[in-house]
């Protein structure tokens, strides 16, 4: 058995926080109608844009909260939110590609409610996943990187027992366990730092689990951890 632990130290720096997970098993996500993919992308952009009404691109709310976050732990230089990443590219008029259907749907529920979205194949975890502060000395090689670029000694992160998972909680995510057409069990979360917005954060992990089920078959359960739910399990 498989689990997903939210540790104590995530927990001191983050006590109002919400880890909302979607555990999908059984899926198929081979790409068999791209073009459905690339609409439901582009209709998500023109969504996102509700969350862009500051002319000052880090002034905007979704992205202030998310700043304000990554500066209670050690961060690479640079490092910004999942959902700061796409939101910059809509900002800038760049669409996002198709990826595979999992990765395409979060992106959309991601920009749709402005929040980060990501996900995992389950099947190349290596003991249990944790959210917690870095040791400092886990493997970790990103997308298009061949050296490993270990995290910073209390970084946030998720990681398993084979090293990290992603970096700076939502930033970047290992090569290793990142979601591919072959994925069958997949792990995808949800993740608040803004208490007010807890009723669309609910609603975006439902939206999330529907339209897994509903294009890729298999079957969906939610959970949401908080500082007294702290860990489920996946597989």
């Amino acid at each position: 058995m498989t689990k997903f632990v939210v540790e104590e130290d995530f927990w001191g720096l983050f006590p109002n926080a919400r880890i909302g997970v979607v555990v999908c098993h059984n899926i198929n996500n081979f790409i068999i109608d791209e073009d459905k993919y690339k609409e439901m992308i582009l209709i998500s952009e023109k969504q996102a844009l509700k969350y862009l009404n500051n002319e000052i691109f880090s002034s905007n709310e979704v992205i202030k909260v998310w700043r304000e976050a990554f500066q209670k732990f050690k961060t690479k230089k640079g490092a910004r939110s999942s959902i700061e990443a796409l939101l910059k590219r809509v900002h800038k008029g760049n669409h996002l590609g198709t990826i595979n259907p999992l990765v395409d749907i979060y992106n959309s529920i991601s920009l749709k409610y402005g929040l980060p979205c990501g996900g995992e194949d389950i099947d190349t975890f290596v003991g249990n996943i944790r959210l917690t502060k870095a040791v400092g000395n886990e493997s970790f090689v990103t997308l298009g990187a061949e050296e490993n670029s270990p995290p910073y000694e209390g970084e946030v992160i998720y990681k398993d027992d084979e090293g990290a998972i992603c970096r700076c909680w939502n930033w970047r995510e290992a090569v290793r366990t990142m979601l591919t057409e072959n994925t069958r069990n997949a792990f995808l979360c949800i993740e608040l730092v803004d208490e007010s917005r807890l009723a669309e954060f609910e609603s975006a992990l439902k939206e999330l689990s529907e339209a897994v089920q509903d294009n890729l078959g298999g079957i969906c359960e939610i959970s949401i951890l908080d500082i007294n739910n702290k860990e489920v399990l996946i597989r």
